[in-house]
């Protein structure tokens, strides 16, 4: 996983797990994510072939130009990435383990951007049948503010284990105050613009 919001999203999910195999959709807290909520998906995949999109955040529908609720997970990949995704969501589920997709997805105006999604299996009514997802920016996303994604190729992809070391994440620092900006000494990561 690259993404900084992959790693919190796979914290989240383990966090919610409180000693079971799988958290329950019901636990899930959209107020506990709400940073990047509107990159978050539910997807149910009683049938990985027929995998459906239950909910999707607003930001991700942004970036295929379409609701997304209803409509196939399986439809924006390309015919030779569809039996591996569909194969991945079967691994997953059956091992009750979070997998990271890697894929390049190509815009409606030619545009190429590279995607990562990360899918945690949640149970619904008991059982393993649905992921807790999100799907974030890898490369420079101004190739979308013109046009949607019109599919993705998957690159790579790895079922993700709950002991494995994950990469060290850092905030970037707060930039110095400019002369423009007057902090307040007793709050210092609060700014004044005049």
């Amino acid at each position: 996983m690259k993404h900084r919001n992959s790693h919190l999203l796979m914290g989240y999910w383990s966090a919610l797990r409180k000693g079971r195999d799988i958290p329950d959709q019901a636990d899930i807290d959209p107020r506990a994510i709400k940073r990047f909520l509107s990159y978050t998906f539910i997807l149910d995949c009683e049938n990985p072939a027929t995998a459906l999109y239950r909910r999707a955040g607003t930001a991700l529908c942004e970036r295929f130009g379409i609701e997304l609720k209803g409509i196939s997970f399986l439809a924006h990949w390309d015919s030779q990435s569809r039996l591996s995704v569909v194969s991945l969501l079967r691994q997953a589920l059956k091992a009750r383990q979070p997998v990271c997709l890697s894929s390049i997805a190509a815009t409606t105006t030619n545009g190429m951007v590279e995607l990562e999604t990360i899918l945690n299996p949640v149970s619904f009514n008991g059982k393993p049948t649905r992921f807790f997802g999100m799907t974030q920016t890898l490369s420079d996303a101004a190739s979308l503010l013109s046009s949607s994604i019109a599919y993705e190729r998957l690159l790579r992809s790895q079922l993700i284990q709950e002991g494995e070391p994950a990469a060290s994440i850092s905030l970037p620092p707060f930039p110095p105050p400019s002369p423009r900006f007057r902090t307040h000494p007793r709050a210092p990561h609060l700014r004044l613009v005049f």
